[in-house]
């Protein structure tokens, strides 16, 4: 009696047999095979959990999160990045404090870069009381704003270990969740890779008793290769 290996009856179970060779299977096991009857119903189990499970996408928010847990080390890339220089803008912790107030707290902090033709608008937004925090960017070109933005990459990495990746929308826009830690550089690669926009993160506080300073991010313009 002629039996058929698992590779076949997965075939048969997920529809890619042909006619004639699935007719052949199903008179197989109407014969009373146990053998194959039993690798037959085992792969018709798996095939049913597999596209139950593929019925129910994984949320986006959740993926975030995972790659932020798992960082992945940075893909080798056929060619190098040229560091554009930038200069930064806007800093929310820089701004004087309100006349008459003796104390002020920000949550989050919020800042804007230039680069060249493009402009980077970053956000932090910490959770409280937690090493986690939420970035979110807009890159855009302020030259000529119809330029397409969209699918840019863009990495969070510490040293050249990449914690979390993303790319943008249409609009330019991104979010990337990741754990706290020092020496962070985010990442905006343009052209094909050719350029970047790479400007360092520190860490932001998400209790009231840490002082502005240690909240701010270093203005100084660095070129990198």
């Amino acid at each position: 009696m002629k039996h058929y290996g698992i590779s076949q009856w997965v075939d048969f179970a997920r529809g890619l047999v042909s006619e004639a060779v699935g007719g052949e299977m199903r008179d197989h096991l109407d014969e009373g095979c146990s053998e194959c009857r039993e690798l037959a119903d085992f792969c018709q189990k798996l095939q049913d959990v597999s596209s139950l499970a593929a019925s129910h996408p994984v949320p986006d928010g959740v993926v975030r999160s995972a790659k932020a847990i798992f960082p992945a080390h940075a893909q080798p890339r056929r060619k190098r990045s040229f560091a554009v220089p930038y200069q930064l803008i806007y800093d929310s912790f820089l701004l004087p404090a309100t006349v008459g107030l003796r104390d002020t707290w920000q949550v989050g902090w919020q800042a804007l870069y230039r680069a060249g033709d493009c402009s980077l608008d970053l956000r932090i937004e910490p959770e409280p009381s937690s090493r986690h925090a939420a970035l979110i960017g807009q890159v855009s070109n302020h030259i000529v704003p119809q330029n397409d933005m969209e699918g840019l990459p863009v990495c969070l990495k510490s040293g050249k270990l990449v914690l979390a990746e993303t790319r943008s929308n249409r609009f330019g826009e991104f979010q990337v969740e990741y754990e706290q830690q020092g020496r962070l550089n985010l990442c905006v690669y343009l052209e094909n890779r050719s350029k970047r926009i790479e400007v360092p993160l520190k860490r932001i506080a998400s209790n009231r008793g840490v002082a502005a300073e240690s909240l701010r991010l270093t203005t100084e313009v660095r070129f990198k290769e």
